[in-house]
């Protein structure tokens, strides 16, 4: 990883909800879910606020690196609707190594906070990580989807 960024450094990113990311949606084959109302699923909240911390690392990755979400801390407090638009704000606020965290928010057009929280990720060496799963696979008997 270079050192491109720091703590402080700020990424935003706009998302448009779209109705296949609502609750029925995050588990199809339960029925549970299938009845629930169709607002953002908590799901695919936490991924939206992980996929603008991924954008913050883009840039910083080394050829060959990756990273992975390790924390999240996140409260979704407020329902969001199919095609309302939430945007994103991503503050780095701890490096230590390979590992970084940000304090994470998504605010809707209305200027409710849609969710806020901490996440973290750990840079990895893609290769050696995928090694790894892949030893795992053959011991649990599971088969890797890529």
């Amino acid at each position: 990883m270079r050192d491109a960024i720091s703590v402080g450094s700020v990424q935003k990113l706009e998302y448009v909800v779209p109705g296949d990311k609502t609750v029925p949606h995050l588990y199809p084959e339960s029925e549970d879910y299938r009845k629930m109302p169709e607002v953002f699923a908590t799901g695919f909240m936490v991924g939206l606020l992980e996929w603008c911390c991924i954008l913050a690392l883009r840039p910083v990755l080394e050829d060959g690196e990756g990273s992975l979400g390790t924390k999240v801390d996140i409260r979704h407090s407020a329902p969001t609707p199919p095609g309302a638009r939430l945007t994103v704000t991503a503050r780095c606020t701890l490096i230590d190594g390979n590992y970084l965290e940000w304090e994470v928010e998504a605010v809707d057009d209305e200027g409710a906070v849609a969710a806020s929280g901490v996440h973290g990720r750990n840079v990895i060496d893609t290769e050696r990580f995928l090694k790894g799963v892949a030893r795992k696979a053959e011991r649990l008997g599971a088969v890797p989807t890529r």
